[in-house]
């Protein structure tokens, strides 16, 4: 069916779509700020005693346990996709969520570092669903140059969340004695109990897939479902899953796009990550902030992030582009490792915080939004997502490491290692916009038909730049 069969108004289509922002990106949204929270909360922990406490300073005990999550992280992601569709985004997603909300918890009261270490490792098992899941929930119910904008307002959450963190976790730090527990240990405590509660809401409040038969509490009606299946499916023609077939979701892996765009939000998050886990430390041990005060700093470069984000991803669903948005977000990065680590004065450094951080958190809904426009299939998506994901995921280890203990507190290896990578990501859309050019012209010249490996083709679709 055509989007106009269903009879409804242009306001009322709108009307449609405004609800599911409101239900759909509001909750995911809310979910990933606990997500993002509760796996970057060790550098606002450590400061506040847990490195002291646990022995953290001798070796590279730090780096252990901010890495061991991304282990079983990845090595979890690639069924979460099929399993989501299985199961529901609201019985998976939801109880992924309390469960890791009850291991952040438990680390509150650990005594040895090794113990912390083992509680990580579970909570990466729990978190390693969420994330693709999300990523692919949001693509199936938003047209190619929809799924931006929605992509930032989702990850604009969970940049407001690492934005508050530190000044929630500073606050938090007050209640040290309470119970006989020091500071950190309520840090993870109370975001713990946070998780916990919007897991549970989560249940009531996520959507499903707009082909799925399932109910979903209070929603949209099913006419109104059956008109954003049509809306998705005229525009890329795939909106409904082919039977599972694991032989065709592994074949996947052929295709070197999916690993380019991979290795792009691999680059990227090696920056995220290691802002995320040590910014805290490069404020306290290197610009000279004090402790309350670099907990606290941690906020405006993520509000400015925000911002950056929801204005690149704005212009480019607007004039249909992703490649130039994330040569435009590498270049501040570009710009701001140099000034954030060499320049002599903390204030000038602090502007740099600003430009890398803005520019490495807006390259990843700019990032997901390039390879949603550019994939096509539901299977073919879903493996591309948890691919994706897990890709970001090893960034993750990346991040972690590249700011060693030894090269504390200027961490110059680290901010290089980031440069790079920023460059990196843009010989990356240069290749990748060079063979979308040459495939798209083909096809323009009827030589060939774009992404023809899906059961449910229908031609005319071309690589967005």
């Amino acid at each position: 069916a055509s989007p106009d069969d269903f009879g409804f108004t242009e306001e009322e289509q709108k009307s449609i779509m405004k609800r599911v922002d409101r239900r759909l990106v509001t909750t995911v949204g809310l979910m990933y700020c606990v997500s993002l929270m509760d796996r970057t909360n060790l550098g606002a922990a450590n400061i506040a005693g847990m490195d002291v406490d646990l022995g953290l300073k001798i070796g590279s005990r730090y780096s252990v346990v901010s890495l061991v999550f991304f282990v079983t992280y990845i090595i979890f992601q690639p069924p979460s996709t099929v399993i989501v569709r299985k199961l529901g985004p609201r019985r998976h997603l939801a109880a992924i969520t309390i469960l890791w909300g009850c291991c952040t918890i438990g680390m509150g009261f650990v005594k040895r570092w090794d113990q912390l270490a083992a509680l990580r490792v579970v909570l990466g098992v729990l978190e390693a669903g969420f994330f693709p899941s999300c990523v692919y929930l949001l693509s199936t119910w938003y047209t190619r140059f929809e799924v931006g904008v929605r992509n930032s307002l989702f990850y604009l959450l969970g940049c407001v969340a690492a934005a508050f963190a530190g000044i929630l976790a500073y606050g938090i730090m007050q209640m040290k004695g309470l119970g006989g527990l020091n500071g950190w240990s309520w840090i993870f405590i109370i975001q713990g109990l946070i998780t916990c509660v919007l897991g549970v809401g989560g249940y009531w409040f996520l959507v499903d897939f707009p082909d799925s038969k399932r109910a979903t509490w209070n929603f949209l009606g099913q006419r109104e479902r059956d008109f954003v299946c049509a809306r998705v499916h005229a525009d890329r023609g795939d909106v409904q899953a082919p039977p599972f077939n694991l032989k065709n979701y592994l074949s996947v892996s052929g295709d070197w796009r999916v690993w380019a765009y991979g290795l792009l939000f691999f680059n990227t998050t090696t920056t995220t990550y290691a802002l995320a886990y040590f910014l805290p430390l490069i404020l306290n041990g290197s610009l000279g902030f004090t402790v309350a005060e670099a907990q606290c700093l941690v906020a405006p470069p993520y509000a400015l992030a925000g911002i950056v984000m929801y204005g690149t991803s704005y212009l480019g669903d607007k004039y249909h582009l992703r490649g130039p948005v994330v040569m435009f977000n590498m270049m501040l990065v570009i710009i701001g490792v140099p000034i954030m680590g060499f320049h002599k004065n903390a204030a000038v450094r602090y502007f740099g915080i600003f430009l890398t951080t803005a520019g490495a958190n807006s390259n990843v809904p700019a990032a997901m939004s390039y390879q949603a426009n550019n994939i096509r299939g539901q299977w073919k998506r879903a493996f591309a997502s948890a691919t994706f994901v897990s890709m970001g995921g090893i960034g993750g280890i990346a991040g972690s490491l590249v700011f060693r203990q030894q090269d504390y507190p200027t961490y110059k290896p680290g901010l290089i290692a980031c440069l790079v990578t920023a460059v990196a990501n843009l010989v990356i859309v240069v290749i990748l916009t060079v063979h979308a050019y040459v495939q798209n012209k083909k096809a323009d010249r009827g030589e060939k038909e774009l992404e023809t490996d899906d059961e449910d083709y229908q031609p005319g679709f071309r690589y967005t730049y």
